[in-house]
């Protein structure tokens, strides 16, 4: 017999049920209202944080990823896109050359043009090196605030709108609360508007694939997301958790070949696009992505709390192995991390787990691939604060632990007051009236876990105090960064077990109801 169409009236809004489908009409105004307020406050709080220090400020002669930024709008503005790639007299490479695909290059030309518009001397062609004046910096932190707002923050409300949509409901000061803990990630906010780059722009594509894929919309969802990795090849990051959560709808569909191909032309036709300045030639191309791997530098610099680094201080990698012989045991260490996490959802395909496969999958990336960066943390953080409403603590344990990890990076950039304003802001935001049931889940653990807890939470707060007013020991000067990298990757190796484990439940539920389904 076939099921009949019923309409049903819901508190929140108008659902009806059709064809096992449940179409949800939200109360759009109300969400749009609060995500607006609590947008100019996110914006005023990056205009706060924006007023203090950068990377490499006053630091010649080749400063920092402030320069870096700055280098680049008057390279793409000054070279045709052919040699902005091109080691050459007028385009040293050695100095700040770029490294991140054509569509960021694209990004620093649109903001080259738009700096050079009010204050041409800061983009200069050579004579620009090291340009650090007062309008020169006001004009480049509004270019990454404007990017915030144009990319990033749409982006959040189309998640929030579509996630929502397939919810039976959902409390508007949960609602609210969720896109908070997204617009006021400080780790974000800090390493763009403090330390100063644009992963506004690439986490904000990314966040837009992830509601595109919520709404349905595979073939959006794919654009999107390809627009992220060339925009910032860090992106890779959730490559996996994309790939086969497509590929596993696609079998499920009745033609996969037809559903596979039209994502392929999708993926083909939008990186054919963004290329289309350097696919004349193979070595334009290869000249290109020459530059995006950079392995040169070796398995990891500074002290990043990932595998490689940590365990490099018993197994001293870079004198046993050479670096393709490292290249080959990072890659194969990542597919097998990120390996059971695909197979979940090529398995059993469903928004639920996707959102964990992004979070298993960039874990596996800053965990054991090669050639990781404190600020990488911020890509398994992003789908942590997609899940924060239903993985509360989760959250929470991997803020903090992501925040002391770049504690010393942040201590460089003289970035500390703001880094503990945003610290204890979103503390209170954690704990705002109305997260009853999270108190609730905290004291339902234990007094062993709670104390656990505790201790390991005063360990990162006294070592990061010890590590602003003591020196370390003549013999071992990176001994505070080395006790800070050792605690956050055991937290960072601890979350990642829970969560790939909590996607295979995710699994077995899927699993069950598919079966009920056939059944009826």
């Amino acid at each position: 017999m076939e099921r009949r169409r019923e309409k049903k009236l819901m508190k929140n809004g108008d659902a009806y049920e059709q064809d096992d489908e449940i179409c949800w009409c939200l109360p759009h105004k109300g969400i749009a209202a609060s995500f607006l307020c609590i947008a100019v406050f996110a914006f005023l709080v990056r205009v706060a944080v924006s007023l203090h220090p950068y990377s490499g400020a006053g630091n010649p002669p080749k400063f920092g990823d402030y320069e870096a930024q700055r280098h680049w709008m008057e390279i793409t503005l000054n070279l045709p896109a052919k040699e902005w790639y091109r080691n050459s007299t007028i385009n040293d490479l050695s100095y700040w050359g770029l490294d991140y695909p054509p569509l960021s290059a694209y990004q620093s030309y649109v903001h080259g043009l738009f700096i050079r518009h009010f204050h041409p001397d800061s983009v200069y062609l050579f004579t620009s090196r090291g340009h650090e004046s007062y309008l020169g910096k006001f004009l480049m932190r509004w270019s990454v605030l404007f990017s915030d707002v144009l990319v990033f923050f749409p982006a959040v409300l189309y998640f929030v709108v579509m996630n929502y949509s397939r919810h039976l409901g959902g409390h508007k000061s949960d609602i609210a609360w969720h896109i908070a803990v997204i617009l006021l990630n400080p780790c974000l906010i800090l390493i763009d508007h403090g330390h100063f780059q644009y992963n506004c722009i690439s986490l904000g594509l990314t966040v837009g694939a992830v509601a595109a894929i919520l709404s349905s919309k595979d073939l959006l969802a794919s654009s999107l997301f390809c627009l992220a990795l060339n925009h910032k090849q860090m992106s890779a990051y959730f490559a996996p958790a994309f790939f086969s959560h497509l590929l596993g709808k696609c079998l499920r569909c009745r033609n996969p070949l037809l559903e596979v191909s039209k994502l392929g032309l999708v993926v083909l036709g939008t990186f054919a696009v963004v290329w289309w300045p350097y696919c004349r030639s193979l070595d334009s191309v290869l000249g290109v992505f020459a530059r995006l791997a950079p392995f040169e530098r070796g398995i990891f610099e500074d002290y990043v709390a990932n595998f490689w680094c940590t365990t490099s201080v018993i197994i001293k990698w870079k004198k046993l192995l050479t670096t393709q012989s490292l290249k080959f045991l990072s890659f194969s260490a990542t597919v097998s991390a990120c390996l059971p996490s695909m197979l979940q959802q090529l398995r059993a395909p469903s928004n639920q787990s996707f959102l964990y496969g992004l979070l298993n999958s960039s874990f596996s990336f800053y965990l054991f691939s090669f050639q990781v960066h404190e600020k990488s943390i911020l890509l398994p953080l992003l789908p942590a604060s997609l899940l924060a409403l239903e993985e509360p603590l989760l959250f929470r344990w991997l803020t903090h632990y992501a925040l002391v990890s770049m504690f010393p990076l942040l201590c460089r950039d003289k970035l500390i007051l703001p880094y503990m304003v945003l610290s204890v802001l979103f503390i209170l935001l954690y704990l705002v009236p109305g997260r009853r049931q999270d108190t609730q889940k905290m004291h339902s653990r234990g007094p062993l876990k709670l104390l656990v807890m505790t201790f390991l939470v005063l360990c990162s707060l006294i070592v990061q105090i010890v590590y602003i007013i003591m020196r370390p020991p003549e013999k071992y000067p990176f001994l505070f960064e080395a006790v800070i990298m050792l605690l956050c990757f055991s937290q960072f190796m601890l979350l990642t077990v829970y969560t790939n484990v909590k996607q295979w439940r995710l699994s077995a539920s899927f699993s069950l109801m598919d079966k009920e389904k056939k059944v009826m």
